[in-house]
């Protein structure tokens, strides 16, 4: 791809990634020592250069979490958070760290209200910390906390100071979120000329990444950031952000882009945190084309209504169907599950589909293919059918039993869960055995009327190979709309001649 010169195009520029430390203090976010790990080696696949794997002087229960980290024997470099205070050094020693980030306050505001304390003091104690921690073999960056509300001559100081005393590096924090880019990249320009500069930067006015990047055109040539842009607040700045920005418009590259959904995933199922669906690069929508003249576009040049191909960030490209689908996403919506139908029933197909969406419903792929059904009059064999289904959560262990029919053949089990829908599930792979090895990739309960009588609509997305499908059905009862939805996109995804044959001999 041509781009035009830029300032940036002979940088090179690391990312530190703080998902476990400065990420996981999002509200509600605890990460376990595995899911660190689990992580951590996602981090070190994506080619991330710095891992700060958490605070050493949290407790015991985070050192060990660290140590796991470093035990790795990662390529990255392994860090921990550390006040200024000596103890923390200590702390973060134990856990066998390649360096510390060493926060000292920068703004009058932290300085003698937070710390009360004086910027000449606050000078001496930081140039003891590092020369203690560089002593110690440490790799050692010192952070000027608040350092976008600080007196910029005086931030330089601090920094000049910490370099002296020999730290590594200095890091400009913009961390409340508090400043533009004008002022970044005044800031990391003057700190630029004492030596090798980081940018932390945070999403408070949504100017997260704008500041990033005006960090790394006045010097920086580290950025600090989370996966999914988790933080304290409104969050840090998103590392899957910063490298696309990076890459695709200054063409400075940073890490292995593909691995940038994966790592997304991870995150967020570990976190909790959901992605919302207009998030940039890893988002639901980020690659998903419902209008119909987008569609008709994205047909014709797929580079027409996209900035760069989904693949580059390790993304496929969707054609959701709603009432703004043309005849052309309906079109490829049908020869992507294997159904032909005439221009005329395209045309007719495409009509109800956008009827469907005027209601107010996600028109999922067994929406489009029991229209297709009714409008081409073709038949379709089930493979998997729900005949009953029972379900009990009142004993100490929810349980529940299923008779199903499977290629032709009644089959009857039951499972246990940590809930009703959970044991139900449980039970329908039992009973159809392997070929229920399918991924349950998003599942959604939505109330559809109030009162005793409510009805709930339950919409599950399964993949199994590389084919997906989405169901959704509506009942009084949640487990029965559950397992409804999962037999019925089970019995999608092995409708073909030789799935049935593989169900059918399952468990023989």
């Amino acid at each position: 791809m041509t781009r035009p010169p830029t300032p940036l195009t002979d940088t090179s520029v690391e990312l530190l990634d703080t998902t476990l430390r400065d990420g996981e203090q999002a509200p509600g976010v605890s990460l376990s020592p595995d899911e660190k790990v689990e992580i951590a080696r996602a981090l070190e696949r994506a080619g991330v250069g710095v891992i700060e794997a958490g605070s050493a002087c949290t407790g015991a229960g985070e050192r060990k979490a660290i140590s796991r980290v470093t035990d790795l024997g990662l390529e990255a470099r392994v860090t921990s958070f550390c006040r200024g205070v000596r103890n923390d050094v200590d702390l973060a020693l134990k856990c066998d760290v390649d360096g510390v980030h060493l926060v000292v306050p920068a703004s009058d505001r932290h300085v003698e209200g937070k710390v009360g304390s004086t910027r000449e003091d606050v000078l001496e104690t930081t140039a003891d910390l590092v020369g203690y921690a560089a002593d110690h073999g440490l790799w050692v960056e010192v952070i000027g906390e608040d350092g976008s509300r600080a007196d910029l001559g005086y931030l330089e100081t601090l920094m000049e100071t910490a370099l002296e005393a020999g730290a590594d590096r200095t890091c400009f924090a913009d961390t409340v979120g508090h400043t533009g880019p004008e002022r970044t990249a005044a800031a990391v320009s003057r700190l630029a000329e004492l030596g090798p500069v980081s940018a932390h930067t945070h999403d408070d006015l949504g100017l997260g990444v704008t500041n990033a990047l005006a960090a790394v055109s006045a010097g920086a040539d580290l950025v600090h950031c989370t996966v999914n842009g988790l933080g304290e607040r409104a969050g840090n700045v998103a590392l899957e952000e910063v490298a696309i920005a990076l890459e695709h418009v200054y063409g400075v590259e940073t890490v292995e882009l593909s691995e940038l959904y994966d790592l997304a995933q991870r995150v967020a199922r570990a976190t909790g945190v959901e992605l919302a669906p207009n998030k940039a690069v890893v988002g639901q929508n980020a690659f998903t084309h419902e209008s119909g003249i987008h569609t008709d576009g994205t047909l014709k040049d797929d580079r027409m209504y996209e900035p760069y191909p989904p693949e580059t960030v390790g993304r496929e490209r969707r054609l959701a169907l709603g009432k703004h689908t043309g005849r052309a996403g309906v079109r490829a919506a049908l020869e992507e599950h294997g159904v032909d139908a005439t221009d005329e029933q395209v045309g007719t197909i495409a009509t109800r589909v956008t009827e469907l969406g005027d209601r107010g419903r996600r028109v999922t792929d067994a929406d489009l293919l029991t229209i297709a059904e009714d409008v081409t009059g073709a038949d379709r064999d089930r493979t998997v059918e729900l005949l009953d289904l029972n379900a009990t959560s009142g004993g100490a262990v929810p349980t529940a039993s299923v008779r199903l029919s499977v290629a032709g053949e009644e089959r009857i089990a039951s499972g246990t869960g940590s809930g009703p829908v959970d044991a139900a599930v449980s039970a329908v792979r039992e009973a159809i055995g392997s070929a229920a090895d399918a991924d349950l990739e998003a599942y959604h309960v939505d109330a559809v009327t109030g009162g005793t009588d409510a009805v709930v609509t339950v919409e599950v997305m399964m993949a199994r190979d590389d084919r997906s499908v989405t169901v959704a059905r509506s009942e009084a009862d949640i487990t029965r709309a559950s397992v409804e939805a999962m037999v019925d996109a089970l019995d999608r995804l092995l409708e073909d001649e030789d799935e049935r044959q593989v169900v059918a001999s399952a468990d023989d």
